[in-house]
């Protein structure tokens, strides 16, 4: 049985009402979990490939920054050596490389959107594969009590993260 069909759906879904509604709740749960994972990788990819895609138009940006500079030094030449016609199209060259770029500036702020909403969504999928995660080891601990503040953080939560806000926590109660 197929549990989710889009990414959204990992990050939106019930666990719980899941696993009530299953015949058999830890086959279903290692079957949610494998779905997870696949659904990990393939946000991981599309997350290496919006970044990778940012890189690039940044680079193309920085480029034809450079090539604004040139023609606007070659106009200023072309004055110097008392040729006008030439130092217009100079000038033309500059105006098209400047519209240019900005055309990308505004596909790079939508690149740079994109790859903060995969990221975001991927962090979202790691909490949620964490959380499945620590239900089956409850369940194969057979400890289906325990609380869901144990086991481990997802990955995208360093502990250098977690150190500063239980440090932000204890100076706001006053217990540092």
């Amino acid at each position: 049985m197929t549990y989710f069909s889009r990414l959204t759906d990992i990050v939106t879904c019930n666990l719980t009402k899941l696993l009530d509604e299953a015949d058999d709740p830890a086959a279903a749960l290692q079957e949610i979990i494998a779905e997870m994972e696949a659904g990990m990788a393939g946000a991981r990819r599309s997350t290496q490939t919006a970044q990778a895609n940012e890189g690039r138009i940044r680079d193309e940006v920085k480029e034809h920054s450079g090539q604004v500079a040139h023609w606007a030094n070659r106009a200023k030449e072309q004055l110097v050596a008392g040729s006008d016609d030439q130092a217009r199209l100079a000038l033309v060259r500059k105006r098209e490389v400047e519209h240019l770029i900005a055309g990308l500036e505004q596909q790079l702020q939508a690149a740079v959107q994109t790859r903060e909403h995969l990221a975001t969504t991927f962090r979202a999928l790691e909490a949620r594969l964490a959380e499945a995660r620590r239900r089956q080891q409850r369940g194969q601990d057979g400890d289906e009590s325990a609380s869901d503040a144990g086991g481990a953080e997802p990955n995208s939560v360093t502990s250098s993260e977690i150190d500063d806000e239980l440090a932000a926590l204890k100076r706001e109660l006053g217990q540092e």
